[in-house]
C-alpha cells in the first residue's frame, strides 16, 4: 500500500481565552493545498477534531492519506480512533463527522517533528494565526497558493 496523499496538521489552543486555531497542508504530487480555521470558546479536543475533518475531507474519497501532526491533541484524538479506545462523550458531532470521513478513505496517523521550515512548523503558524483571529469570530480561510510554495514540503 503506497502512500499518495501526505497530510501535516496542527492546532494552537489558549486555554485562557479558550480560543483555538488550526491549519493543515494537504500534498499530493507536486500539488499543495491548505486551510486554517479558529475559533472561541472550544477545547483543545475540539479544535483537533475541527482540524482533522477539515483535513481528511480535502483528500478525495477513496485515496490513501497518511496524516502527520506533532500537536498532542490531535495524536490523542487519533489514538481514540483505535478499537478498543474509549468511546467518546463530548463533540459528538464531529466524532461522526470524521468517522465518516475516515470510513471513506485508507488513513493512518504518524507523529512528526515540528522542525523549522518544515510543513509542521508552517502549519503551526498558520494555526496560530487563526487562534488569534478566532478570539473575535470564528474564522475559517483557504491558505493562499503563493504561502503554500513556502510550505517546506518534501519534493
Amino acid at each position: 500500500m503506497s502512500i499518495n496523499i501526505q497530510i501535516w496538521v496542527e492546532i494552537s489552543h489558549q486555554a485562557s481565552f479558550r480560543a483555538g486555531g488550526w491549519a493543515y497542508v494537504l500534498s499530493e504530487g507536486s500539488s499543495r493545498l491548505g486551510a486554517a480555521g479558529g475559533d472561541r470558546s472550544v477545547t483543545a479536543e475540539r479544535i483537533a477534531l475541527s482540524a482533522l475533518v477539515a483535513a481528511v475531507t480535502a483528500a478525495p474519497a477513496g485515496a490513501i492519506v497518511e496524516v502527520r501532526s506533532a500537536s498532542p491533541a490531535v495524536l490523542a484524538a487519533a489514538r481514540r480512533l483505535s478499537p478498543g479506545a474509549e468511546s467518546p462523550e463530548e463533540d459528538l458531532d464531529l466524532w461522526a463527522l470524521l468517522s465518516a470521513a475516515l470510513a471513506a478513505r485508507k488513513v493512518r496517523f504518524s507523529a512528526t517533528a515540528n522542525e523549522p521550515r518544515s510543513p509542521s512548523a508552517f502549519a503551526l503558524a498558520w494555526a496560530e494565526l487563526a487562534r488569534d483571529k478566532g478570539k473575535t469570530a470564528p474564522f475559517k480561510a483557504v491558505i493562499p497558493k503563493a504561502n503554500l510554495a513556502k510550505a517546506g514540503v518534501p519534493a
